[in-house]
């Protein structure tokens, strides 16, 4: 009489299969989120900042990273959108000042 093993019935994973192991987990949020959600308040902030002092350089620069934030899908649209007119604001004013100054530069003192 002749005993044969019994058959196995789980079979080795093949070369095409993964692990659960080595699974890797996607993020729930995009990664850049929070870079845009940066650009969208430092817009906003140096938009706000413009108005006051060096007006040619942060409307420009408010301006460009408000764009950047809303291009990329920012969480903080409300906040890029007012960083965004700010910055236009910022360059209208400069540009009032101009006219009514004839130079670039401007004071409070008169």
């Amino acid at each position: 009489m002749q005993l044969t093993a019994p058959a196995r019935t789980s079979k080795a994973p093949e070369a095409s299969e993964t692990p659960k192991a080595t699974e890797t987990k996607t993020p729930t949020r995009p990664t850049g989120r929070r870079d845009t959600d940066g650009m969208a308040v430092a817009s906003f902030v140096l938009g706000l900042i413009g108005l006051l002092v060096l007006n040619v350089f942060l409307g420009p620069i408010a301006i460009v990273l408000a764009g950047l934030s809303l291009w990329r899908g920012t969480a903080r649209r409300g906040r890029a959108l007012l960083g965004l007119g700010l910055g236009i604001a910022d360059l209208v004013v400069l540009g009032a000042l101009v006219a009514a100054d004839g130079t670039l530069s401007w004071s409070i003192a008169g």
